[in-house]
Order: structure tokens, then C-alpha cells, then sequence
């Protein structure tokens, strides 16, 4: 299998560091912004906005995270017995904008189950998507408003996230069978 570094350490730091910016003046501050990264590796994205964004405006960020096990439409294919998470979104979300953080865009599955557990507990009145990485191949209509890297792939090749919270490095490689 062959494998090949797509962004280092460096360059996922000015993708995020570019995606603070652009959720900034997207919205026009961050008064009425929630930050939810989708667990596991959505969550350390989400905090390390959560930091710039604070180094940028002077002031902290709403942020929470999102656990989808129970909403995603292939559990019964993945575990008997899933393990589920906390979800922790210690901020209010209705009439908010919520900005779902992720690592990779495929499918867009997740994304949908994200939206279905967001919506379980209050109504933000806009949720947007920033994610690491878009690989393309999208099963449902769903677009990223923030993006790090565009990365076109084929259905066969695999894209992996490593963050130095949850992993050894920070790197996103691609793996081709």
C-alpha cells in the first residue's frame, strides 16, 4: 500500500488558521457563533479553531462537541454494542450559528447524522460545515462552507488524519490500495 503526506504539521495549522479567518468574517464576528466539533477527530479541530479564532478576536468562542453514534445510518452494520460518547454543548444553540467541524468530508453521512443530533437539542437558526478535508464522492447533497484542502480521490484510496492530541503527529495522508 502506498502512502502519501497530503499536509504536514504546518501546512494543517495555516488551513485552520485561513478557516478562523473565513468564519470570522463570515459571520461577521463570533457574538452569535457555537463551534461543535463532531467527535473524535472533528473535536481537536474544533478546539484548535476555538483558539485562533479567540487569538484573532480577542475573545473566546462558544464550543462544544457532538457524539453520532446513535444517529448514524450504518449502526447496525458497525457494532452491536457502540460505544457512545458524551455530548457537550454547554452553550445554548437556538438562534445561534453553528459551525459542525470535521476532519474529512466523504460521503457526507456523518455530517447528516451530526445534523440530526444538533437539532435534538435546539434549533440554531444556521449551521454551516468546516471540515480538514474534502475528498469528494458525496452521497447526499451536502457542501462544506469551510474547507482546508481540497483532495480528490478515488473511492478505493483512504484518507487518514493524524492530530497530535489523539494520535503520534500531525499529518493527513492519503493511502492508495
Amino acid at each position: 500500500m502506498k502512502q502519501s503526506v497530503i499536509l504536514d504539521e504546518s501546512a494543517i495549522r495555516r488551513a485552520l488558521t485561513r478557516i478562523a479567518h473565513e468564519i470570522i468574517e463570515r459571520n461577521k464576528g463570533i457574538d452569535d457563533v457555537v463551534l461543535v466539533g463532531i467527535k473524535t477527530r472533528g473535536e481537536t479541530l474544533a478546539d484548535r479553531l476555538a483558539r485562533r479564532i479567540e487569538e484573532i478576536e480577542g475573545k473566546p468562542v462558544a464550543l462544544g462537541n457532538l457524539d453520532i453514534t446513535l444517529y448514524r445510518d450504518d449502526l447496525s452494520k458497525k457494532s452491536l454494542d457502540p460505544e457512545v460518547k458524551a455530548t457537550e454543548l454547554p452553550h445554548d444553540i437556538n438562534g445561534k450559528t453553528v459551525v459542525l467541524v470535521d476532519d474529512v468530508l466523504y460521503t457526507g453521512r456523518t455530517v447528516r447524522a451530526a445534523m440530526d443530533a444538533l437539532v435534538d437539542h435546539g434549533r440554531p437558526d444556521y449551521i454551516q460545515l468546516a471540515v480538514l478535508i474534502d475528498r469528494g464522492h458525496r452521497e447526499l447533497p451536502i457542501r462544506p462552507d469551510f474547507i482546508g484542502k481540497n483532495v480528490p480521490t478515488s473511492k478505493s484510496e483512504q484518507v487518514v488524519v493524524r492530530l497530535s492530541e489523539v494520535d503520534t503527529a500531525d499529518e493527513v495522508t492519503i493511502h492508495q490500495q
